[in-house]
C-alpha cells in the first residue's frame, strides 16, 4: 500500500527525521489561511500517489501570496485531491536516499545519489554508476559504518556524515517498524547549518501487513477510478489498460501468460480482473465489475485445482442470468469439476473452449482485433 506524502512524512517525523512545516488542506477555502500560516516562499504540492508530480506541474515553488493562491487553486482543480502547503527549505545540496528489500540477497538495500530531484530515474538509466548501494543484514540491523560508506562516498565531511547517519537511522526505523517495501526521500535537502530535511517522502507498506495499521484506511482517494475502488471493496485485484478485451482470469501467473498471448496474437487487453485463489467464488461480482468497464468482449480463463472450476462456473452463470451481457464472452475453464462447469456454461450463449489459444483467437476475432 502506497502512502501519501503527508502520511509518509508523519511517520518520518515520528522516527526522528526532520520534515518541513506543512498544512494539509482539502478545499480552496482553506488555501489562503494555510499560506499565511506557513509563510513565503512555500511549496504547494498535490497529494496524489503517482510519480512525476514535479514534471506534471503538480508541485510548485511559489514566492508570493498571489502565486500561491493561483497555483494552489489550479492544482486542486486538476487533481480533485488534497493539497499540502509546505514551508520552502533553504539548502546547499539535494540528494536521493531510499531503503528497499533485495529479494536476491535477502537483505535491506540502501540506495543513494548525490543528484537528487526530478531526474533520478534518468540518472539511474543513463549513469547507473552514480547510484550508490549498501546492503544491510536484517538480523544485525543498520550499523554505523554502513551509512558512513554511503555518505563519505557522497563527499560529505565528518560532521555532515554524523548528521546524515542519524537521519538514516530514522529512515531505517520507519522501514522496519512499518514493514515497508520502500521508503524514499527525494530530495533529501542539506541545509546551511548541516541538518538533513525530508522535502519529499514515499513509504510503501507491504500489503500483507497493512491490517496491522488501521490508521491507513484505503479510501477513494487511493484509487484512480471509481471502478478500481469498487473492486477493492470486493477484494478483487483489478487493472485497467488501453485495449478492448476484458480478461477474467483465475491466477496471477496464468494471467501473465494469457495477457502475453492476447497481445502476441494481435489482441489488446482493456481490463484484468483476478478471480482465482480466495476470489474463486466471486464470479458474479467479478462479471459485474467487468461489464462496468465496458469491454468489447470478455475472455474467461481458469485452471481449477484447489479452487473448483464448477464453483467458478456457477458464479459466471449466475451473473449471466442476472446481467444478461450482450457482448461476446469466451471461456476456457479446466480443472477440478470441469465437466460440471461445462454443463453449467452450456446454459449460456458463451462460447466454451478446452484450449486457451483457441479461446484467445476467438475473442480477438469477435472484438475486431487490436485497437488502433
Amino acid at each position: 500500500m502506497k502512502l501519501f506524502e503527508y502520511q509518509a512524512k508523519e511517520i518520518f517525523k515520528e522516527c526522528g527525521i526532520i520534515v518541513p512545516d506543512s498544512i494539509l488542506i482539502s478545499s480552496e477555502d482553506e488555501l489562503e489561511a494555510a499560506v499565511e500560516q506557513i509563510g513565503l516562499p512555500c511549496v504547494v504540492k498535490a497529494q496524489v500517489l503517482h510519480g512525476g508530480r514535479g514534471k506534471a506541474g503538480l508541485v510548485k515553488f511559489v514566492k508570493t501570496k498571489e502565486e500561491a493562491l493561483q497555483e494552489g487553486v489550479r492544482i486542486l482543480g486538476v487533481t480533485g485531491q488534497r493539497l499540502l502547503v509546505e514551508a520552502a527549505v533553504e539548502n546547499v545540496a539535494e540528494i536521493y536516499l531510499s531503503i528497499t528489500g533485495d529479494p536476491v540477497e535477502g537483505k535491506a538495500l540502501i540506495m543513494a545519489c548525490g543528484d537528487g530531484g526530478m531526474d533520478i530515474e534518468e540518472i539511474a538509466r543513463t549513469e547507473p554508476e552514480k547510484i550508490l548501494k549498501q546492503h544491510v543484514d536484517l538480523a544485525a540491523g543498520l550499523l554505523p559504518y554502513e551509512g558512513q560508506n554511503i555518505f563519505y562516498s557522497l563527499g560529505f565531511d565528518k560532521e555532515t556524515v554524523k548528521s546524515a547517519n542519524k537521519m538514516l537511522a530514522g529512515l531505517y526505523k520507519a522501514f522496519r517498524t512499518y514493514e515497508a517495501e520502500l521508503v524514499e526521500i527525494n530530495p533529501l535537502m542539506l541545509t546551511p547549518d548541516g541538518q538533513f530535511v525530508a522535502a519529499d517522502g514515499k513509504l510503501n507498506i507491504d500489503d500483507n501487513a497493512i491490517y496491522k495499521y488501521p490508521q491507513f484506511e484505503k479510501t477513494r482517494a487511493y484509487y484512480n477510478t471509481d471502478l478500481e475502488y469498487e473492486a477493492a471493496q470486493v477484494g478483487v485485484p483489478f487493472l485497467q489498460f488501453d485495449g478492448n478485451i476484458g480478461m477474467l482470469v483465475a491466477g496471477a501467473g496464468l494471467a501473465n501468460v494469457v495477457f502475453d498471448l492476447i497481445n502476441y496474437s494481435g489482441g489488446s487487453v482493456g481490463t484484468y480482473l483476478e478471480f482465482g485463489g480466495p476470489n474463486y467464488s466471486k464470479g458474479k461480482q467479478c462479471m459485474e465489475l467487468m461489464l462496468e468497464s465496458n469491454p468489447k468482449g470478455i475472455l474467461i480463463v481458469a485452471f481449477g485445482t484447489i479452487a473448483r472450476a464448477d464453483v467458478m462456473a456457477e458464479g459466471i452463470v449466475e451473473a449471466y442470468e442476472e446481467l444478461k451481457p450482450t457482448i461476446p464472452v469466451v471461456t476456457a475453464i479446466r480443472g477440478t469439476g470441469e465437466e460440471r462447469a461445462k454443463e453449467l456454461l452450456a446454459q449460456t450463449p458463451f462460447e466454451a473452449y478446452d484450449d486457451v489459444e483457441d479461446a484467445v483467437a476467438r475473442i480477438i476475432e469477435l472484438t475486431g482485433g487490436a485497437q488502433a
